[in-house]
């Protein structure tokens, strides 16, 4: 199915829907992310919100490509002593694969979805809050049931979202954890929502709820407040971006590491002049390979990106590699070819769901993969690491393709194969996302039914140790994506059945 009008492909069905209503209306692209973005809040409530933080990729017709970085910073500008630790929390995928995750008040970092949904409005929208926040607050009041896998994540989190009062109250409402079919309602969420609309970001970031969540998690021993919140700012951004077969992608560039780290897959796939599961296996493992040592230091460095990228480092990563080792994302396209490719993110939340403020609070402080060389190392105000990379195709100057992913460290890798499937195997958005996937951590290759039985059994003789999962997991990310075709402008979108995904067509 295809549209000349405009698509969204979301995490769950009810914010593509909302997010394509918008469309309907007339609203542009950025107006029907940042609708799907707050409905999400309830409708995907364990993977984002007022806590959490993103980013966002916006380009198209008179828009030069722009990341907007709303993610999450470290806290401790109001001066408050951490007098808590982390508190570590096994997550179980399956009975075979676990990672674990932290959490507490010592987890939680400076959200930043309210101050970078307002800025993309005001920079790229052509609506106001109040007509796009309706949807949201219905969600959020009247409630909406679970669904399989929104169910199954609040399952694997669980001792997180059970262990605080305050947390119990939403999700476990008469002392019953909630399951699939069961009304998720957060009124709280829903009149968070409606100041939003109101006032904007100040709502969160000054007043009585900045005040309020500076009590209760400083009250517990983190470090996150009302100073915190009122010094947080977006921050504009150039795209990191590679040439790849014939286009260009563009992505999240440092100081995170997701997108740099996508960009040198495809800069090696390109070189190596091959697609298969074996010379993916081997682009992510160079990948892997440069994200040692000073690595995370040197991201913000001037010329890191272009130095990684260069004909030496790429010739290097292959050489390297010849010894053959909770998220949510949307994004919208209208008929103009305007694209917005959003990801957010609230980790596995920290439990910390601040008493009639609608926000529980996220936990990226405490989440390892974003804190490579340490837990609280951080400066007040700077910007966590994050894989996550919102990611554009563009062909001839003119975006072709939209898409990104959740999965935390598996983002790198479903956006990697899901940008060879769609450019280097021609797939239609939907195929790209459905197709298996394998990820690399060190000599680990863990592949899901259906990758090239030849081309493991390839890599095992060739030293690597092959886990084969039996069934497609969120483990390996949540892609979604959108494409245009430039001739006909005809529109498609794709949504990751990994995780619920939906495509809404207008």
């Amino acid at each position: 199915m295809s549209s000349s009008r405009g698509v969204v492909a979301a995490g769950h069905p009810l914010t593509a829907e909302t997010g394509a209503g918008v469309l309907r209306e007339g609203g542009n692209a950025v107006d029907a992310a940042v609708a799907a973005v707050l409905a999400s809040f309830s409708l995907e409530s364990a993977l984002t919100g007022f806590g959490a933080g993103g980013f966002m990729i916006v380009g198209g017709p008179g828009v030069e490509p722009t990341v907007l970085d709303f993610f999450v910073a470290a806290p401790g500008s109001g001066g408050h002593k951490r007098t808590d630790e982390l508190v570590p929390v096994p997550v179980h995928f399956d009975e075979k694969t676990s990672q674990v995750f932290n959490a507490g008040a010592a987890s939680c970092g400076v959200p930043g979805t309210a101050a970078g949904l307002e800025f993309a409005l005001e920079s790229f929208g052509s609506v106001g809050l109040g007509d796009l926040i309706g949807p949201a607050v219905r969600f959020a009041r009247e409630g909406s049931p679970l669904n399989r896998q929104q169910a199954y994540v609040l399952r694997i989190l669980e001792p997180i979202y059970t262990s605080t009062e305050s947390a119990r109250e939403i999700y476990a409402p008469d002392g019953k954890y909630l399951g699939e079919g069961d009304l998720f309602r957060y009124p709280d969420l829903a009149d968070a929502l409606e100041r939003f609309a109101e006032e904007g970001a100040a709502s969160i970031h000054s007043g009585e709820t900045a005040a309020a969540i500076e009590d209760y998690v400083v009250g517990r021993g983190g470090t996150l407040s009302a100073a915190d919140l009122a010094a947080y700012e977006t921050i504009e951004r150039s795209p990191v971006g590679t040439g790849f077969l014939g286009c260009e992608v563009l992505t999240n560039p440092p100081p995170s590491a997701g997108g740099i780290l996508i960009t040198y897959s495809l800069a090696i796939l390109e070189k190596l002049g091959g697609s298969g599961v074996v010379e993916e296996v081997r682009a992510l493992d160079a990948a892997n390979l440069v994200r040692v040592g000073d690595f995370a230091e040197r991201l913000g460095e001037p010329g890191f990106s272009a130095g990684l990228l260069s004909e030496g480092s790429v010739a290097a990563g292959i050489e390297a590699t010849d010894r053959l080792g909770s998220t949510t994302h949307l994004v919208a396209m209208d008929g103009d070819g305007l694209c917005a490719s959003v990801t957010c993110s609230n980790g596995t939340g920290s439990g910390m769901v601040v008493p009639g403020t609608g926000i529980h609070l996220n936990n990226m402080l405490g989440e390892e993969d974003l804190n490579p060389l340490g837990f609280h190392r951080h400066r007040p105000g700077e910007r966590i690491g994050s894989m996550m990379s919102p990611t554009l195709i563009l062909e001839e100057r003119e975006v072709v393709a939209g898409l990104g992913s959740a999965g935390s460290n598996r983002i790198r890798s479903a956006v990697v194969q899901s940008v060879v499937n769609l450019v280097a195997r021609g797939m239609d958005p939907q195929e790209a996302v459905d197709a298996p996937r394998v990820h690399v951590e060190g000599n680990l290759v863990q592949a899901e039914p259906g990758v090239d039985p030849d081309a493991l059994r390839r890599l095992e003789r060739e030293g690597e140790e092959v886990f084969r999962w039996d069934r497609l997991n969120l483990f390996f990310g949540g892609v979604q994506a959108v494409t245009r075709d430039p001739n006909s402008g005809s529109l498609a979108g794709g949504a990751d059945p990994r995780r619920g995904g939906a495509v809404a067509l207008v």
